[in-house]
């Protein structure tokens, strides 16, 4: 179950912090000597500065680093091609008929569903694209979608481009909830309101499970049980949720969800997504979708048959099949995620995100505003920070950071983004971040 999200307004760092958490080196490596997970940082290759210092990477949320063993699993990949060609096949280390259900099992852990009920494919529009041809079927009186104001552009370049596919107009189709005036957050009883007061003419919510921007998680939930109340279908954009927070997407009843896999997953630029139904809609025969060969019963796929069977599951909506050389990665990131444990990952997360907060608290807290969550419970691993010195000079921060050996991204207009991830993050990280943010923030008072 996701959190119970009640965010009021934004909180200036500089409050109190309840963790012991202390400014000192040495306790910060005592810290990551104790960690249990510790041996997982040596799993993955740091990009290094010019010096050929390891960098300070504080930005999983927008590309994750890559596990050593990935490239491995390519080149094990390349060869197999090399040797056998179409053969490969079958006849790979791997074989590429089957590849992505071997990887169903671990996705489903991390989103909590069923096996049947994921399915390892496309990128991320292309899934929501292909999920909401089955799921979007508006009506005369029911054809509204409801989204976040400040959506990724994924989801509202998707929801827009559907709804004009049938022809509606997003200008007054497409609903985009914004925080209250004065607020950051979104808070989950105005998410409620708004589904129950669109009412009869909202058709789909698709809603992310942490918001990019703000780095608020979301209760999905509340949000799935709202919009059944209405009779509405729910979906949900686990881009930013998937390996960062727990997910629960079975018991939560979310019809359906879509993610990628080159940020907390860790697989690399351009890898392959996945998607998840319910399993209530497996079986549906009115449910239309987007065929392809690969959606198949792999039963009767090579057959060519001209009638279309669905492969079980959800693996019945995928379309082409799986791009190797994309999925091969995941293939050395997943296993890291059961290795580690999920409730060891999440209380780590919880510890180096909370850290970091405190430490920013001390270093910077007359310059900065916390935007994402205080209460760690309605967060993940990404912390947004509102740069007080304007957006011209919050921009150029990112540059100076690396300059100092620390990794992060800006968002227009004044957000700094960083992400201590447990699975390479390090409580030293943390700390040499932190201090080279609060210096260059004190230096440009």
């Amino acid at each position: 179950m996701s959190p119970q999200v009640s965010s009021g307004p934004t909180r200036a760092l500089g409050e109190p912090q309840q963790a012991p958490f202390e400014d000192r080196l040495d306790w910060a490596c005592a810290q990551d000597a104790a960690d249990p997970l510790s041996a997982l940082r040596g799993c993955f290759a740091l990009p290094r500065g010019a010096d050929g210092q390891p960098l300070r990477y504080l930005c999983g949320h927008s590309l994750g680093l890559a596990p050593l063993a990935a490239r491995a699993m390519i080149e094990a990949e390349v060869a197999d091609w090399e040797s056998l060609g179409v053969r490969g096949h079958e006849y790979a280390h791997t074989p590429w008929i089957g590849y992505a259900e071997q990887l169903q099992p671990a996705l489903a852990a991390l989103v909590g569903a069923q096996t049947h009920e994921v399915v390892a494919m496309n990128s991320l529009s292309v899934n929501l694209h292909l999920l909401l041809a089955s799921f979007y079927r508006p009506k005369p009186a029911r054809r509204a979608i409801l989204i976040e104001a400040g959506a990724f552009s994924s989801d509202r370049h998707v929801v827009a481009a559907q709804i004009r596919w049938h022809g509606f107009d997003p200008a007054h189709e497409l609903i985009e909830l914004a925080p209250r005036a004065g607020e950051d957050l979104i808070r989950t009883d105005d998410i409620e309101a708004c589904i129950a007061a669109a009412g009869s003419r909202l058709a789909l919510v698709l809603w992310p499970g942490v918001q990019h921007f703000t780095g608020q998680r979301f209760d999905l939930q509340r949000i799935a049980h709202a919009a059944h109340a209405v009779d509405c279908v729910v979906g949900f954009d686990l881009a930013h949720a998937i390996g960062n927070v727990p997910l629960s997407l079975h018991a939560d009843e979310a019809d359906f969800a879509a993610w990628c896999s080159y940020k907390y997953l860790n697989a690399g630029p351009g890898a392959l997504g996945g998607a998840f139904v319910h399993e209530r809609h497996l079986q549906r025969t009115d449910l239309p979708r987007l065929t392809g060969w690969w959606g198949h019963d792999p039963a009767s796929r090579f057959q060519m048959r001209p009638g279309f069977e669905p492969a079980r599951g959800a693996a019945g909506w995928a379309v082409s099949n799986p791009p190797i050389f994309s999925a091969a990665p995941l293939r050395a990131s997943l296993p890291l995620f059961a290795e580690a444990g999920a409730e060891a990952l999440r209380r780590k997360s919880l510890a180096l995100t909370a850290y970091l907060a405190s430490l920013l608290t001390e270093l910077a807290g007359g310059q900065l505003t916390l935007v994402t969550p205080a209460d760690p419970a309605q967060r993940g691993c990404q912390l947004s920070l509102r740069i007080h010195a304007g957006a011209g000079r919050a921009r150029l921060l990112p540059q100076s950071l690396f300059e100092r050996g620390v990794v992060c991204d800006w968002r227009s207009p004044d957000i700094i983004r960083m992400a201590p991830v447990p699975l390479y993050n390090r409580f030293e990280d943390v700390l040499r971040g932190a201090r080279q943010l609060g210096e260059i923030l004190r230096a440009q008072r």
